[in-house]
Formats: C-alpha cells, sequence, structure tokens
C-alpha cells in the first residue's frame, strides 16, 4: 500500500508521498513514487499508487513518449486536463499490458495516478486518474487529492486545507496527514517526498526528501503528537463530571 496527496491553493500546489513498497516481517522495500517533467513553459508532477510494475511502465511510457517526441506527450499537451486524458489512455495500454500475468499470480495490475502542475500562463491544476482511464478535479469544498492509504490522513486535510491556505502551511498539513497515516498503517513509510510549487514560477525547486530519522520529521511528529495530547486534556468534561465535582465538595 502507498500514500500520496496533493493540495491545490490560490498560491500553488503541494505534493507528498511515501516510498513504501513492502512491509513484510522480514523485509521493507520502497520506491519513490513522485516523478517530475519540466520542459519549456511547463512543470508537471506525476504521483502513483498501485501495482509496482504497472507505476514503472506507466512513468516509463510517459518518459520515453516525451525523449522521443511522440505524437502524443507532455511536452506538447494543450493543458492539464489533455495531460490527465494522455496519462489515462497510457494507464490503460500499459495495465492491459501487464494486466493477464498479474492476475494469473492472484494480484491487481491497477494502479492510479495524481497529475498536477502548470502549463505557461494557465493556471495550475490537479486531476486524480482512475485506472480505468478517467479522472476528476479539485473542487472548492475538495481543494486536494489522495490515492492510496487516504482514510488516516483525510481528517486533518478537511479541517486545515482551504482555499486561501498558504504554501507552507499546505505542505506542513501534507506533513502531518502523512505522519498520521504512518502512525495508524505500517504499509506507509519513509522516505517521505514533498514538493511545493508556487503558481506562475515554472520551476520546481522546493522540494525534501525526508528519511525516518531525519531531525526535522522527527520533531515535527514529536510536536504534533504533544499538541494533540494537550487539545485532547484541555477539551470541556462531560457534564456529569461537573456534578460529581459540585458533590464532592458539597
Amino acid at each position: 500500500m502507498t500514500y500520496c496527496l496533493a493540495i491545490k491553493v490560490n498560491d500553488g500546489l503541494v505534493f507528498a508521498s511515501d516510498s513504501r513498497t513492502n512491509a513484510g516481517v522480514d523485509q521493507v522495500a520502497s520506491y519513490s513514487k513522485m516523478h517530475t517533467f519540466s520542459t519549456e513553459g511547463r512543470q508537471l508532477v506525476l504521483l502513483s499508487a498501485g501495482n509496482l510494475a504497472t507505476t514503472q511502465s506507466v512513468v516509463a511510457r510517459v518518459r520515453r513518449d516525451l525523449r522521443e517526441n511522440a505524437e502524443v506527450n507532455l511536452g506538447m499537451v494543450a493543458d492539464m486536463q489533455d495531460a490527465a486524458e494522455y496519462v489515462g489512455r497510457v494507464i490503460r495500454e500499459e495495465g492491459v499490458k501487464h494486466g493477464e500475468a498479474v492476475a494469473a499470480a492472484g494480484f491487481s495490475a491497477e494502479a492510479t495516478f495524481i497529475i498536477g502542475g502548470q502549463i505557461w500562463e494557465q493556471l495550475p491544476r490537479l486531476f486524480l486518474v482512475y485506472p480505468q482511464g478517467n479522472f476528476i478535479t479539485t473542487s472548492k469544498q475538495t481543494p486536494f487529492l489522495q490515492i492510496g492509504e487516504a482514510k488516516y490522513g483525510k481528517a486533518i486535510l478537511d479541517r486545515v486545507i482551504q482555499a486561501d491556505t498558504s504554501l507552507d502551511e499546505a505542505a506542513l498539513c501534507a506533513l502531518v496527514s502523512l505522519d498520521s497515516t504512518m502512525r495508524s498503517n505500517l504499509t506507509v513509510g519513509p522516505p517521505l517526498e514533498l514538493l511545493s510549487y508556487r503558481k506562475d514560477s515554472l520551476r520546481l525547486e522546493d522540494y525534501l526528501c525526508l528519511s525516518e530519522d531525519d531531525p526535522y520529521l522527527s520533531r515535527l511528529k514529536q510536536c504534533w503528537n504533544e499538541k494533540l495530547l494537550q487539545a485532547f486534556k484541555d477539551l470541556p468534561s462531560f457534564h456529569w463530571e461537573s456534578a460529581k465535582q459540585k458533590l464532592h465538595r458539597g
């Protein structure tokens, strides 16, 4: 299992992903699930979740199409929706190649992707592309997208992320969302990748890769845990507790 998310705010986009692909008793494996594509006038990021053979095949195909200047590739799509449609087609085609062999082994060949970025002066956008090739985008009510093990890290996103949330706050929220997921699911784990893209910059500069023993990640996790415990202790008491205290004083 894996967990990737992308956030859209007024100032730009934030992408975050874990790197764990296997978490057995005697083996832990990792593989980057964040892939960047930079060409003139466009900066695109692809996050992947699902069958590793399929995701690797899709990413390799996207890079090959770009390198060989295929008839359709990420370097020539007119807008981000066209980019999502292209990725959807590649997912379907590569999924068919791997589907029968993987199914025979008792596994699923399905893979899901998030693609986001900016093309020239157009607005930055995010799309979640399903294994069938269809896709959805963000909305005012839900300015973020998740793939993989999404349920544990969704609550903090629902509470914090709004259109006017700053990029740094969105990036912090993404890390907390990943930490919440890791705490509840051992199949999600570091290294964690975080990328912040500022609107209209057309540069992918603010990137972090945080290992399990990274000092900043350790401090962030400790601080979040302490603040949560303190917030829990500060919650108002039940009415029967107040009644018991009054009775005891009387």
